[in-house]
């Protein structure tokens, strides 16, 4: 098998090209900076450029699905011109890579794009599934709305398509985990607000390998990367600072301080999102870091 991958450099991606290569899966990877292209026996890059039209067609040779995770950083200040970079970064290119593919005749049997949880409606009670049909009326729900219509287009080219609703991703690399440990490390953790807040998270090599499952199986629709076992922002901090043996002590600040210095983005650290992994559970995928302390262990431990 030979798979095409966009965003194969970012946090997520470049797990999954190690686990490929693990699994024996030749990896095609697309790029726009002509610096990170590297040629060897399972993983060659090609360059191109969605907002120019520009695609090295090689790429395509041998590969018969692809794994769509390009996307400009949404950790950013959300000012108008950085808006229409997070939209535009993956809706373009995932357009522009439609269109490749159409005009060219490439044989491409399935896509399985990346999207997010922040669709879903903010709510301290309810625990959503992929049936939800009322999505949340954030910046971030129309980003992922429009994401996910660009890759659900690719059914009328012929184009099987599986969208993953990725959760916090867990990683030292990056991510959640990396910034909550930063304050840890001057001895105290930060608790957002009441932090009674759900947040559903996963590991990074869970969430890799749930790209590939979903990949092998050939499976189609929506599925949400998430662990079975959401938590409480205030229970995620203690649980962080426990392991993280520096941190002396947990401390709540108030939501209109980080409102003032993030913005409209601040939200990022308030929604409360309760996610089913079920559906993918139901297909077969298990979890190797279920439990929150096990994960963290693992990642710092």
């Amino acid at each position: 098998m030979k798979v095409l991958i966009t965003g194969a450099t970012g946090l997520i991606g470049s797990q999954i090209v190690k686990d490929c290569i693990k699994s024996n899966i030749s990896v095609n990877f697309l790029t726009t900076s002509k610096k990170k292209i590297t040629r060897s026996k399972m993983v060659n890059g090609f360059y191109w450029n969605p907002k120019n039209k520009i695609i090295d067609l090689d790429c395509f040779k041998g590969v018969d699905s692809i794994i769509a995770l390009s996307g400009s950083s949404i950790s950013k200040l959300w000012t108008k011109s950085n808006k229409r970079k997070i939209i535009n970064s993956r809706v373009e290119a995932l357009e522009f890579l439609k269109e490749s593919i159409n005009k060219n005749n490439i044989p491409v049997k399935r896509l399985v794009s990346a999207s997010g949880v922040s669709l879903y409606p903010d709510s301290l009670e309810k625990e959503f599934s992929e049936n939800q049909t009322n999505s949340d009326d954030s910046f971030l729900a129309e980003v992922i709305n429009r994401w996910e219509n660009a890759a659900k287009s690719f059914k009328t080219i012929g184009v099987d398509v599986a969208i993953i609703r990725i959760g916090l991703v867990l990683s030292l690399e990056s991510g959640v985990l990396k910034e909550t440990i930063k304050p840890m490390n001057f001895g105290f953790g930060v608790i957002f607000g009441s932090g009674n807040q759900y947040q559903s998270w996963i590991h990074i090599e869970d969430i890799s390998k749930l790209f590939i499952f979903v990949l092998e199986k050939k499976l189609k629709g929506i599925y949400n990367g998430v662990s079975p076992n959401f938590i409480k922002n205030s229970e995620f901090t203690k649980i962080i600072s426990s392991v993280h043996s520096i941190a002396m002590f947990n401390i709540k600040i108030p939501r209109i301080f980080f409102s003032i210095i993030f913005g409209e983005m601040h939200v990022l650290l308030f929604k409360s999102h309760k996610i089913s992994s079920r559906k993918i559970q139901d297909e077969g995928f298990s979890f190797k870091f279920d439990n929150l302390k096990d994960a963290v262990e693992n990642l710092i431990g």
